[in-house]
């Protein structure tokens, strides 16, 4: 089935993740998306505005590099779309039309969701693999290597690579032995390219109480290009200036963009969005891919984050929550029943409403969710109402006395048949509004809906079905008991005294029994033994009554003492299951 965190909600607009090449200026990132804005607006209809938010603000809350900004696309209602029917449609057609802008590369997501995965993972995108390691060019080329294998993997989408490297930068490297003929020392050499080029104070100005450092540097003008530095001139301690590619080595190298780190160690994001299948899935494909053709050094690991990981986390929770509610069930079926035989009957309702709910999740194309799961847990505590109301009919036919154990089945199944199909139809009514849903948050219902549907469908017809023959057949051991008892009634019939003999008069068998239950007084009195006996076994359990004490008073000081104590004594439990067995005995002793 595949599995995700929780389906994307449809939000009514678009975030786009913008980026162009690693190191360019504003006016760059500008003049693309603008450029990339005015396509989205002459090419679709269904769009009303494009806002574009490039770097970061005065309150630094979400800082971008300038090759980086947030391109939020404001749609029409969804009514008045005439490229696309869906958002997913929408999206790729955008992305395609962007694709002439070149350098440029894109994102789509929707604004709440790129926020909290940017919130939760440090990246915007669904899915986010973590390559850790030390070397950058290595985490560089492995990154590539990854990316490459996401590209060749159905469903991913707006691949994005971290780049660590590519920012331009002019290195200075000095001849040691050019300096020391000219009589220079590195430090004087670097304060005059730091003076030219980012400046240096060389006094104060005052004016009233406030005061300004008065900064020297070159004309921008003279600082534009690489030749403006290597015909840089550096005054020496012998009165003449030399220009600075006669003392150093000056160049334009491509150096380190940024270093990210995680738990203490370097580490590079390769991150793609989800389209057309689940997480779950793909990125299991992704890991098969990996396993098979990149091969790590020592040192070297991934790690799969975004929604990947929520799903991991949440279906960790689910192990334990899902046991949980399974227990507490059992727990009040327990003690609504006083048999735990009988509890175990109803819980078959469990696993027959859990296939309803798969099958129903297969056919309409849903994978696993959280939302599936928590759909799951509401399922089981409904699932075994209709349980509970045919065991219930069946206990009270059984009780009764006067009909076979497959009369009590048919008559039981019969009876409840409204009732058991009147508890799955409320339920199932009562969400199918949320199952067929297309409004806002309709993404998350429907799963849950599903389940719960699909599950009381599929469980009340198994059930009238499955349960009666199960608890005819967990039965069937007090029936032949039964029936050995009968024996005994018509022995003990026969051995008796000569009055009931004497009698002479000839009756139907059936009413000598009935006359041998309401006049002997013998069997009357085994009878009432053996009750009295079979309600005895159901005290093999009991705890003795829970003591509460509570104390009040003062100690030795203005402080008033207070003591509350609750006492409860219980047995060792192997201790219960003995008693148990002794006093089974005990019945079967009394019914022979």
């Amino acid at each position: 089935m595949g599995g995700e965190f929780i389906p994307s909600l449809e939000e009514g607009d678009f975030a786009v993740d913008t980026r162009v090449l690693t190191g360019s200026n504003m006016g760059t990132t500008i003049s693309h998306t603008q450029r990339a804005a005015k396509i989205l607006l002459d090419s679709f209809p269904e769009v009303e505005k494009v806002v574009t938010k490039i770097g970061a603000g005065e309150v630094p809350t979400d800082p971008m590099p300038m090759e980086a900004s947030d391109m939020m696309i404001i749609l029409k209602p969804k009514k008045e779309w005439v490229s696309a029917t869906q958002f997913p449609e929408l999206a790729e057609k955008m992305r395609e039309a962007l694709q002439i802008i070149p350098g440029l590369t894109t994102g789509f997501q929707y604004p709440v969701q790129m926020r909290f995965n940017e919130l939760m993972t440090g990246a915007r995108q669904d899915v986010v693999c973590k390559i850790f390691g030390e070397d950058l060019d290595s985490l560089a080329h492995y990154a590539e290597a990854l990316g490459a294998l996401v590209a060749s993997t159905k469903g991913a989408k707006d691949l994005y690579v971290e780049r660590v490297s590519g920012l331009p930068q002019i290195t200075v490297r000095y001849d040691r032995a050019a300096l020391s003929r000219f009589q220079l020392d590195i430090s004087d050499v670097n304060k005059t390219v730091n003076t030219a080029f980012a400046g240096q104070s060389a006094g104060l100005l005052f004016e009233g109480e406030r005061r300004f450092d008065v900064v020297v540097k070159l004309d921008p003008a003279l600082r534009q290009n690489l030749s403006d530095v290597q015909e840089l001139m550096v005054p020496t301690p012998l009165g003449n200036q030399v220009p600075l590619h006669q003392l150093a080595k000056v160049d334009i190298v491509d150096g380190p963009n940024q270093i990210q780190r995680e738990d203490a160690k370097r580490r590079i994001i390769v991150g793609f969005n989800v389209r057309g299948t689940d997480v779950e899935s793909l990125v299991k494909a992704l890991q098969k891919k990996v396993n098979q053709t990149l091969k790590l050094p020592v040192g070297y690991y991934i790690t799969y984050g975004g929604s990947f990981e929520n799903l991991n986390a949440a279906k960790a929770r689910l192990m334990v929550a899902v046991p949980m509610a399974l227990l507490l069930i059992l727990v009040l079926l327990y003690f609504a029943f006083g048999s735990l035989r009988h509890g175990l009957l109803i819980y078959t309702a469990i696993p027959l409403s859990a296939i309803g709910g798969i099958l129903f999740l297969t056919l309409r194309g849903m994978p696993f969710s959280i939302s599936a799961g928590i759909g799951f847990i509401a399922l089981f505590g409904v699932a075994v109402l209709n349980g509970i109301v045919l065991v219930a009919e069946f206990n009270r036919l059984k009780k009764q006395g006067n009909m076979d154990m497959a009369t009590v089945v048919l008559t039981g199944a019969s009876l409840r048949l409204r009732p058991v199909l009147m508890t799955a139809l409320v339920a199932s009514l009562g969400f199918l509004p949320m199952a067929l849903s297309q409004g806002a948050g309709a993404e998350v219902q429907r799963p849950l809906a599903t389940v719960v549907i699909g599950g009381l469908l599929v469980a009340t017809v198994l059930t009238l079905f499955v349960l009666p023959i199960l608890y005819q057949w967990l039965e069937q051991r007090p029936l032949q008991n039964k029936h050995i008892n009968l024996k005994a009634i018509c022995l003990v019939l026969g051995l008796s005294g000569a009055s009931m003999v004497s009698a002479q008069v000839p009756i139907r068998l059936s009413a000598a029994f009935d006359s041998a239950r309401k006049n002997n007084l013998n069997i009357r009195q085994d009878q009432l033994v053996a009750a009295y006996q079979a309600a005895l076994g159901k005290t093999a359990q009991g705890l003795p009554k829970t003591a509460l004490v509570a104390d009040v008073g003062q100690l030795n000081s203005i402080y008033t003492d207070n003591r509350l104590l609750v006492a409860q004594s219980f047995a060792f439990p192997t201790i219960y299951n003995r008693e148990k067995d002794f006093l089974a005995a005990a019945w079967k002793s009394s019914l022979l």
